[in-house]
C-alpha cells in the first residue's frame, strides 16, 4: 500500500561559499556562490532541494511558494509545480522566481521518493546506470599554472571532455583567448574533446570569426558565442562554424526551450533554473522532439538522478565551483569515477542531507513562517 502524506511545511536556509581565489569569465566576475536550500516537510518525512541564486530566492519561497503547496498531497508533483507557478504570476515566472520554484520542486520530488521509500533514480527510471561528465572551469582570471591544475584534476577523474572560459573582457582580448585555447590543447592532450564557453561575450561577427579559428584548433563545443537571448545571432554563428553551438543554461520554461532548439546543436538545461526536475524533464522532451541531445548545466549532485532517466543526454557539467561546494553543503553527494557520476540507488530520495559542516557557511535568511518543524533535515542522517 502506497503511503499517503500531505505537505505541512516548507523551510529555507541560505549558504554563502567564498571562492578560494577571484574568479571570472568573459562577462562577469565573482568571489562567492550562494546556495538557497528548501526543505519540504510531510509528517516524519523531509525532502531537500536547492538552487544557486541569491538570498532573495528564500524570500520568494517563504512569501509565495510555501503557502501554495502546503496541504497538497506529496504524490502530486505536477500539481505542486503548477500551484507555485500560478502563485507567482504577478511577479513574473522566470529568473529569480523560477530558481526558487526549482529548489522547492526538487525537494518535493526528493520527498515523494522518501515517502515511497525508493531512490529518486528508481522513481524517475533509468536509461543508463552512470552519466558521463565533462570537466568545467578554466576561468579567464586563472594563471597558466592554475589552469594546468584544473586540467590535471579533470584528467585524474577520467574526464574525456573539458571546458574553459573565453571571450575575456566582453570579447575584446582575442589574442589572449586564442593563446589560452592553444595552451589548453597542450595541457589536455589530443585525446580530450575541447570545449569553450564565451558566456555571451562576443558580438555576432566576432563570434563567427573566432569560431573559424576554434574550428581550426579542433574545438568541438562553442557555448554561448553570443547572448542566449540573441536567437538570430545564435543561428548566424551556428551556420558559420563546424563545432557544436550550445546554449540554454538560462532557459526558465518551455517557451525558452522552444525558441532555442532550432538554433543550437545541444541544448543545456539547469535543474536549479528551469523549474526543478519537473521543468528539466519537460525541457528534455522538447529537445528530443527536435532530435537534440541535452547537457545538464552545473549542479552535478542534483543532476545525477534525473540525467540517468533521459535517453537524449550527452553529459553533465562537472563545474569546478559546484564540485567543491556540494560535498560541503550536503552529505551523500555522488562522486565522479571514471569520468561519470552514478546516481544513488540504495537510499531513499536523492540520498543527500545537509552536511555536517554546512553550518559554517550559513547566513541569515528571511524570517520563516512558524510551521513548528525544524528548518533543516537531521545533520548527516536521513529524515
Amino acid at each position: 500500500m502506497i503511503a499517503r502524506a500531505s505537505i505541512d511545511a516548507v523551510t529555507v536556509a541560505v549558504y554563502r561559499f567564498p571562492t578560494d581565489r577571484p574568479e571570472a569569465d568573459g562577462t562577469l566576475s565573482w568571489d562567492a556562490t550562494t546556495a538557497v536550500t528548501a526543505t519540504v516537510h510531510a509528517g516524519k518525512w523531509q525532502g531537500l532541494g536547492w538552487t544557486y541564486s541569491t538570498a532573495a530566492a528564500a524570500t520568494v519561497i517563504i512569501d509565495h511558494l510555501a503557502t501554495a503547496i502546503t496541504g497538497r498531497d506529496v504524490m502530486d508533483t505536477p500539481g505542486c509545480w503548477s500551484a507555485m507557478h500560478r502563485a507567482c504570476r504577478n511577479l513574473g515566472t522566470r529568473g529569480l522566481v523560477m530558481q526558487a520554484i526549482s529548489a522547492v520542486d526538487i525537494a518535493v520530488w526528493d520527498l515523494k521518493a522518501r515517502v515511497l521509500d525508493i531512490s529518486l533514480a528508481s522513481l524517475f527510471g533509468r536509461a543508463r546506470d552512470a552519466v558521463p561528465v565533462y570537466g568545467s572551469g578554466g576561468f579567464t582570471a586563472l594563471t597558466d599554472t592554475e589552469l594546468a591544475e584544473q586540467v590535471h584534476l579533470w584528467a585524474t577523474a577520467g574526464c574525456t571532455a573539458m571546458k574553459i572560459k573565453i571571450g575575456q573582457s566582453w570579447g575584446t582580448e582575442l589574442d589572449r583567448d586564442i593563446a589560452r585555447v592553444n595552451a589548453f590543447r597542450e595541457l589536455a592532450g589530443p585525446a580530450v574533446d575541447l570545449m569553450v564557453d564565451a558566456n555571451g561575450g562576443y558580438p555576432v561577427g566576432q563570434a563567427r570569426r573566432i569560431g573559424a579559428i576554434l574550428d581550426q584548433l579542433g574545438v568541438v563545443w562553442f557555448e554561448e558565442p553570443v547572448s542566449s537571448d540573441d536567437i538570430l545571432g545564435l543561428a548566424a554563428v551556428r551556420a558559420a562554424v563546424h563545432c557544436d553551438v550550445a546554449a540554454g543554461e538560462y532557459a526558465a520554461d518551455l517557451y525558452d526551450v522552444a525558441r532555442l532548439c532550432p538554433v543550437v546543436d545541444c541544448l543545456q538545461l539547469d535543474v536549479t533554473r528551469c523549474g526543478g526536475y519537473t521543468g528539466w524533464v519537460r525541457g528534455a522532451a522538447v529537445a528530443q522532439a527536435h532530435n537534440l541531445q541535452i547537457s545538464a548545466h552545473c549542479a552535478p549532485a542534483l543532476h545525477a538522478s534525473v540525467s540517468a532517466a533521459v535517453s537524449n543526454l550527452r553529459h553533465i557539467e562537472w563545474f569546478i565551483d559546484h564540485a567543491r561546494i556540494e560535498p560541503v553543503l550536503v552529505d551523500g553527494a555522488p562522486t565522479v569515477q571514471h569520468g561519470a557520476l552514478q546516481p544513488a540507488t540504495a537510499v531513499p530520495g536523492h540520498g543527500m542531507t545537509i552536511g555536517a559542516h554546512a553550518a559554517d557557511y550559513r547566513v541569515a535568511a528571511p524570517p520563516e513562517r512558524d510551521f513548528g518543524t525544524p528548518a533543516e533535515p537531521p545533520i548527516g542522517g536521513s529524515p
